[in-house]
């Protein structure tokens, strides 16, 4: 067995809601207060899973984060029982309950940053969760986030898992969604592309001036030094501050890459000409960029269909898959232009798959968020927690687990109810026995 990319998707929490908690992420911003679809939306992510296990690709399953997050809560001086706690909360700070509810941990895209072991020093692969200081309801997940990550890859003879970076605004870290790299085959070594918003040290750097760079490039240093990455095989970028301030908050929302293939929009970086210029050379030639033009899909369109924070994925027999929202359909200049793609004789991308994550975009997440990325040799393989990679009965297990604990509605006044944190933690209290994580959570601890 020769080494693969698997992707591990983020389960949906029972709590999934539409609170707006996201400055930048446009969809967040225009959802806000919508009732959602927890139940909906955890089966839409399972089936994507399922798809591109039964496509031959491996897939994996990591756990939600526990919601509402009462430990927080009281770390912010609300006390007394839980119920009152949440009470309280929801009288007195209900934004801040909000974001303690807030089920994006879903988007594991930004659960860490993950480097393989054909990259590293010590032939390891090397986990660090993303801090993600710059929204607080994120802020809240590293240290479960490094549990779970320890739990599904615990194997130290494979697997490194470090702390976070320090979580404050210098470092900022927003994991994998920032993060890509490239390849010529899985198991060699990779060239590891590092993308960021700004430099933190240095203000008389370009930045935007509307919307966050949450990631900055002392954070991406500080990784390549953490995973103990080879210099010559690392490429930095920085976003282009512009389409940050149009809601391109994550450099996924506008470039993804597979082996030797980047697909991203002309406006993606600051220096687009370099940035292709470096990748060339660190990849020795053979690297292709499919460059999508603004005349094509303007920045607003590639936000709006999410056609950027898609999986190109490379399938068994050699092909590239590129797996999009059913949104990226509905815009006629993204559908055309994907369809002039897959016209062209060896343009890099050979197949689409569409599914519908209407729950997961509502709330500006795609295929691409959901997921992510654990190159793997076959040993590593063979070393990660059995019962969290996706096969025909844990798709089963998993969906009768959802239908016996999800809500299929949930508002923003029902974050106080006492029943929810009760559903909730019956809920993941299961999870942890089928995925056979142990105590990650919390309350079990």
């Amino acid at each position: 067995m020769t080494a693969c990319e698997a992707n591990f998707d983020g389960l949906v929490g029972p709590t999934h809601n539409y609170s707006g908690l996201s400055f930048g992420n446009i969809a967040s911003g225009q959802n806000q207060a919508q009732a959602s679809n927890p139940r909906l939306a955890a089966k839409q992510g399972l089936v994507k899973m399922k798809a591109l296990h039964d496509l031959g690709l491996v897939q994996g399953v990591l756990a939600p984060q526990e919601r509402p997050d009462v430990h927080t809560l009281r770390r912010l001086g609300f006390s007394g029982s839980d119920a009152q706690v949440l009470r309280q909360a929801a009288q007195h700070a209900p934004r801040i309950l909000a974001a303690c509810c807030s089920a994006s941990s879903m988007w594991t895209a930004n659960a860490a940053t993950v480097s393989p072991s054909a990259d590293t020093e010590d032939s390891r692969v090397h986990f660090t969760p993303a801090n993600l200081t710059n929204k607080f309801h994120r802020s809240i997940e590293q240290e479960t986030t490094g549990r779970i990550l320890a739990a599904t890859f615990a194997n130290e003879r494979h697997f490194r898992h470090h702390s976070a970076l320090p979580g404050a605004e210098h470092f900022g870290d927003e994991g994998a969604a920032n993060h890509t790299r490239f390849c010529h085959d899985y198991g060699q070594r990779g060239i590891e592309f590092f993308v960021f918003g700004r430099h933190a040290f240095d203000g008389q750097q370009p930045a935007p001036r509307k919307f966050p760079a949450r990631h900055t490039f002392e954070a991406s240093q500080a990784i390549v030094r953490k995973h103990r990455l080879s210099t010559p095989h690392v490429v930095y970028a920085q976003q282009n501050p512009e389409v940050i301030d149009q809601g391109v908050f994550h450099n996924d929302v506008i470039a993804v890459g597979n082996r030797n293939l980047l697909f991203c929009h002309e406006q993606a970086f600051l220096d687009q000409t370099g940035v292709k210029q470096q990748l060339h050379r660190a990849m020795q030639g053979d690297f292709r960029v499919i460059e999508v033009p603004t005349q094509a899909v303007t920045v607003q369109q590639a936000v709006q269909s999410y056609l950027f924070n898609s999986q190109l994925l490379t399938l068994p027999d050699g092909r590239t898959l590129l797996v999009i929202p059913q949104e990226s359909r509905n815009i006629a200049p993204v559908w055309q232009y994907l369809q002039a793609l897959l016209a062209q004789r060896d343009s890099g991308i050979d197949e689409l798959k569409i599914f519908d994550l209407k729950q997961s975009m509502s709330n500006g997440g795609g295929p691409a968020c959901l997921r992510l990325r654990v190159v793997l040799n076959a040993a590593e393989r063979s070393a990660v927690n059995p019962n969290t990679l996706m096969n025909e009965p844990l798709f089963t297990m998993l969906n009768t687990w959802v239908d016996t604990h999800y809500r299929d509605r949930l508002a923003e006044e029902d974050l106080a109810d006492p029943l929810l944190l009760e559903e909730s933690r019956s809920a993941l209290d299961e999870l942890t026995r089928i995925l056979q994580l142990g105590s990650v959570y919390p309350f079990q601890r």
